[in-house]
């Protein structure tokens, strides 16, 4: 292969891998009343909804979504992706986001072993958290 030929694609590929992010570009937010009883009953439920899909069984899904709760309800972590560590062995990575009506969480990684898989476009799973305030 020619050296200039070269040189054309690799001035492509940054212009590529800009234009990806661009398209998969989100608000990331906090949950600012995660500690009140309707936010935090929905964002726990939502949490709990996207790990049991995921294939967490219901008692450790809910355990994880309660303390998941609890953390964000702290409000310590401010608007930032968030993981949560199973017992099973998989780590998921989370973030809040706010659009123009609502809060959103997302699953965007799912890591076993070293087997990852990550979905920053479309995400792995969304769940609406209505009755929650987002700031971003």
């Amino acid at each position: 292969m020619r050296l200039d030929r070269l040189h054309g694609r690799t001035r492509l590929a940054p212009a590529l891998l800009v234009l990806s992010f661009a398209a998969g570009c989100a608000t990331v937010a906090a949950v600012d009343n995660a500690g009140e009883e309707g936010c935090g009953e929905r964002l726990e439920a939502a949490t709990a909804d996207i790990l049991t899909e995921q294939g967490e069984e219901v008692g450790t899904a809910d355990a994880l979504a309660a303390q998941t709760r609890m953390a964000l309800a702290s409000g310590v972590l401010g608007p930032r992706p968030f993981a949560i560590s199973s017992p099973s062995g998989t780590d998921y990575g989370f973030f809040v986001e706010k659009d123009a009506a609502q809060c959103t969480l997302h699953l965007y990684a799912r890591q076993k072993g070293f087997v990852s898989y990550t979905n920053n476009l479309t995400y792995i799973e969304s769940r609406s958290l209505d009755g929650c305030r987002c700031s971003g």
